[in-house]
């Protein structure tokens, strides 16, 4: 019997070793994506364009569709307060979306961005975004979080219409209890 208990010490030991270090690998995996994205260029739609002084051109004009989607399972509302807007491209440009959480409990989400056509994305460039990182809505918060945009005015002469979408998700595993809950 001795014996027995010896060995299911060993085993339970060997697990535990093993349950350690897929934790550490799993915990390991967020730096090491983000060092990755960093270095190959990947995912960095999420991140301020740096511009530069730029002209408007005011012979030019660019519709710009705005478009806001959440996933089915996250109690938000999600609407920009504009659906369009004409838009001279190097023109500084402020749009606001509204944000309100219907949840009985603190939730944090990230906006992912996409643009169409897909090619629009290499001259719409974001100087201020609640994309930038991920936002943490309280039960029945509601908050109207800005987008702040220029586009280069060496946007291709072929595109007249971008649409820029937004979908929320929520960031898993970041679940909290509400004020006052444990």
């Amino acid at each position: 019997m001795a014996v027995a208990q010896a060995d299911n010490r060993r085993l339970l030991g060997k697990l535990l070793v093993i349950a350690v270090g897929m934790f550490g690998f799993g915990f390991a995996l967020v730096p090491f994506y983000q060092k990755f994205c960093q270095v190959s260029g990947i995912n960095d739609l999420i991140k301020p364009a740096e511009v530069k002084n730029t002209q408007v051109d005011q012979a030019r004009t660019v519709t710009v569709q705005f478009d806001a989607n959440i996933r089915s399972e996250l109690p938000w509302s999600f609407t920009p307060e504009k659906t369009q807007l004409a838009v001279h491209p190097g023109q500084l440009v402020q749009v606001v979306y509204d944000v309100e959480s219907r949840s009985d409990r603190a939730i944090v989400g990230q906006a992912v961005p996409s643009y169409g056509p897909s090619r629009a994305a290499d001259y719409f460039n974001k100087l201020e975004c609640f994309c930038f990182k991920q936002q943490t809505f309280q039960p029945g918060e509601k908050r109207r979080m800005p987008v702040v945009f220029v586009i280069d005015p060496k946007l291709p002469a072929d595109v007249h219409t971008i649409t820029l979408s937004y979908s929320f998700f929520e960031v898993e595993g970041t679940a909290k209890p509400a004020p006052g809950q444990s």
